[in-house]
């Protein structure tokens, strides 16, 4: 029998500065935010990200959601306080409403030049923010046998988070743009399955033997074993513009882990599909959203997300009650029922429209939004 992992969790969140007069993105803000925000929460991280405009945050490692919506918070409140002393706002966002990339600064830092020199065009473009949610899984072998079989429930969890409907003072028609600028990256995606963690490792290992990676961070998949610590990494998500959303998303990511590795005590499992399969439910993911239908292979026909995620709730109520996260898992209803923040961003946009408001205007509405979403409850 398969000991039970801790399921401890952390999440990253990246996120955007914003200058509050212009609603445009601050290009060259004070390095002084970086201490200011370590400071103010001290047992935490706080770093720069590829361009200057962003600002990555991860939590401590917490022993439950309850512990992790803290530890969120308290990142939060240190990173809107810090930009604010220098009249700079933050805003939760995996895309900027109109911000262009190529007025953007890179973070002058060893790693992220040498990304910029490999990578050219494809990561000097990347102006975009994501969430990543870390679980524990001490076991290595069961750590790549949860991988394979959590593939399925990826673009399930994108569909909760999507915060990326505009590109470049544009309307890109799909709830989640990060990603199409995302794959333009090498080595990233879904993952192939893995027999076994040995497997795993020969593959980094023919990367770095090969020349073409230093280490497994560049393995930039939608979920990948972390480099850093003993935890599967879920990376295929949208930052979620609302906190309680961000919660709602981790709890479920950490409910679905406990419940395939209740299948395994029992000798099941979740049944590996094509990974052609899975991606084809993630373009609809990114296309439509919470408000939209993914395939459920079992009945071959597409389903409203909606009904989606109540199966996956009946799923995973055993792991939530014993995880004691049920009423953070309960509000994913909360994100279908109303939309994510791409659905609220354009239907702020389309409302300023209808109302006789010019783009640019609609477009700076979109964004005091998104400041006003993303502090909501730190105080």
């Amino acid at each position: 029998m398969t000991a039970e992992p801790q399921f401890t969790i952390g999440i990253e969140e990246e996120y955007l500065l914003i200058d509050p007069e212009t609603r445009d993105l601050a290009a060259d803000p004070p390095e002084s935010i970086l201490e200011r925000a370590q400071k103010l929460a001290p047992d935490q991280l706080v770093t720069p990200e590829f361009l200057r405009a962003q600002i990555e945050v991860g939590t401590r490692v917490c022993r439950t959601v309850g512990e992790a919506r803290t530890a969120l918070t308290e990142l939060r409140r240190a990173v809107r306080d810090a930009v604010a002393e220098e009249g700079l706002a933050f805003a939760a966002a995996s895309t900027h409403p109109f911000a262009e990339w190529t007025r953007q600064h890179p973070t002058r830092k060893e790693r992220y030049e040498t990304l910029a020199r490999d990578l050219q065009a494809v990561v000097r473009r990347l102006l975009i923010c994501g969430m990543h949610v870390h679980v524990c899984i001490d076991d290595e072998d069961l750590r790549i046998d949860l991988m394979n079989q959590v593939r399925y429930f990826l673009p399930h969890l994108l569909a909760l988070t999507t915060s990326s409907p505009f590109w470049q003072g544009r309307r890109s028609g799909l709830s989640s743009y990060r990603l199409t600028v995302f794959d333009a990256l090498p080595r990233t995606g879904m993952p192939e399955t893995f027999s076994s963690y040995g497997e795993y490792e020969r593959l980094v290992h023919q990367f770095i033997n090969a020349g073409v990676i230093e280490d497994a961070t560049k393995l930039w998949w939608d979920i990948r074993p972390s480099a850093k610590f003993p935890t599967l990494e879920m990376r295929v998500t949208d930052v979620c513009t609302r906190l309680d959303d961000a919660i709602a998303v981790a709890a479920l990511f950490t409910c679905l882990l406990r419940m395939l590795w209740r299948l395994k005590r029992r000798n099941q499992r979740w049944r590996i599909y094509p990974a052609a399969l899975i991606k084809e439910n993630r373009w609809l993911a990114m296309r439509h959203g919470a408000r939209g239908a993914l395939v459920d292979f079992g009945i071959g026909e597409q389903v409203p997300f909606a009904d989606l995620l109540e199966e996956i709730l009946e799923l995973t109520a055993e792991d939530a009650e014993a995880l004691g996260c049920q009423a953070e898992v309960r509000h994913a209803r909360n994100i279908a029922m109303r939309g994510t923040s791409a659905d609220l961003q354009m239907a702020t946009f389309e409302k300023r429209l209808a109302a006789g408001d010019g783009e640019a205007a609609a477009f700076r509405a979109v964004v005091d939004e998104l400041i006003a979403h993303s502090a909501e409850g730190l105080d």
